[in-house]
């Protein structure tokens, strides 16, 4: 493919939403590092930039289709390097990284591009999605790695795996007794994962519950959703940098993680309600084009890849905004594109270089209609 036909096909709505986001986050990094007074934060977000924009654009450079014959290789590699990760010296009180020198790899922001490959594999082929045998192997692609990733512990992370599974099946064809069955096997687990948490996690559920505004300062977990509801309304309308009247009180600007987990808080602090508005209103947008690319990709596994890859970044913004006002625990899950941190930022900026790969060949010579064949008649 040439340049020319490569740059007329790209999907550049999707590339200039990304990098908005990318830039409006280094803002916000850059205002977490002047409040923590020595941070160095930002220079390192702009290393990761640079790195993963080569990386979105250069996923749609290969075929999709050639990344799925080595989907199942990918997710068994992605395994192992999440049981390296268990072995591995906490950071921060989670083993979820594996030192590699000039970085700390995260294998679970991998697993959830590996996992989606697999199991967009695995139901193309109608006879695997329309029976209920059909339903173990998704079944076991799926809590496999999410066990792993509660054993770090990450609950957050893990729990994403399961929206992007049941969006999977419906956009498969899946039957509405079988999504059913998927949904109260899902709230069956919740004892399980329940049980599987540490008090620390079961404290932020709580705390939930729990909070209340106004008042003095509380402390533990409510702490946390106290901190990052008053960071984010110190900005007003227009933010501190535009006219907006900062705290005189060090104590309003401590946050926790404000640079990762909590860098909307950042966001309406430093440049105000509106553009809390504007960000919402641009992952909107990525996730309705994503879902655009699916509905007119006739090929199975581009289908699936595509609501897969929005579903998993659609299900990680809601929960990182919703814990970031108070709706939802704090599960320490990152803002796709705008939150520090290397794994994170490349993993996104890769499933978003495929969901461009997808909208560039949308496979209409593949079969006449979606989702209706057999694998007798259909050949990988």
């Amino acid at each position: 493919m040439h340049i020319v036909e490569w740059a007329s096909r790209v999907s550049w709505l999707i590339v200039v939403c990304a990098l908005i986001l990318m830039g409006w986050g280094y803002g916000c990094i850059v205002r977490g590092d002047e409040l923590v007074g020595n941070g160095t934060l930002a220079a390192r977000q702009v290393l990761w930039i640079a790195f993963s924009l080569p990386v979105m654009l250069g996923a749609t450079l290969i075929p999709y289709h050639v990344f799925r014959r080595f989907s199942y290789l990918f997710y068994a590699i992605c395994l192992v390097l999440l049981m390296i990760a268990c072995l591995m010296p906490p950071i921060n009180g989670s083993r979820a990284w594996i030192p590699l020198g000039f970085m700390n790899l995260q294998p679970s922001e991998l697993s959830k591009i590996a996992y989606i490959m697999t199991l967009a594999h695995y139901l193309m082929f109608r006879q695997n999605y329309r029976t209920w045998s059909g339903l173990i192997v998704p079944f076991l692609l799926t809590i496999v790695p999410v066990l792993l990733i509660l054993k770090e512990p990450d609950l957050g992370s893990a729990l994403l795996f399961f929206p992007v599974l049941f969006a999977m099946l419906f956009a498969a064809g899946a039957r509405p007794r079988h999504l059913v069955l998927i949904a109260l096997m899902g709230v069956s687990s919740l004892p399980v994962i329940w049980w599987q948490m540490n008090a620390e996690q079961r404290s932020r559920i709580i705390a939930v519950f729990l909070q209340e505004d106004g008042g003095d300062v509380p402390k533990g977990s409510l702490y946390h959703l106290h901190q990052s509801k008053q960071v984010l309304a110190l900005g007003g309308t227009w933010g501190s940098r535009w006219g907006g009247m900062p705290s005189d009180d060090p104590l309003a600007y401590h946050l926790p993680a404000s640079r990762t987990d909590f860098v909307f808080c950042l966001l309406g602090e430093r440049f105000g309600f509106w553009s809390c508005g504007v960000v919402m209103a641009l992952y909107l947008i990525l996730f309705a084009k994503g879902l655009h690319i699916a509905a007119q990709t006739r090929e199975p596994f581009g289908r699936l890849l595509a609501v897969g890859i929005v579903s998993l970044l659609a299900a990680q913004t809601i929960v990182n905004l919703g814990m970031t006002v108070g709706l939802m625990p704090i599960t320490g899950i990152t803002l796709p594109l705008m939150s520090y941190g290397g794994s994170s930022l490349l993993a996104t900026c890769f499933a978003l270089g495929l969901l461009i790969n997808v909208y560039m060949r949308p496979g209409y010579q593949v079969c006449p209609e979606p989702f209706r064949f057999g694998s007798k008649t259909f050949s990988t």
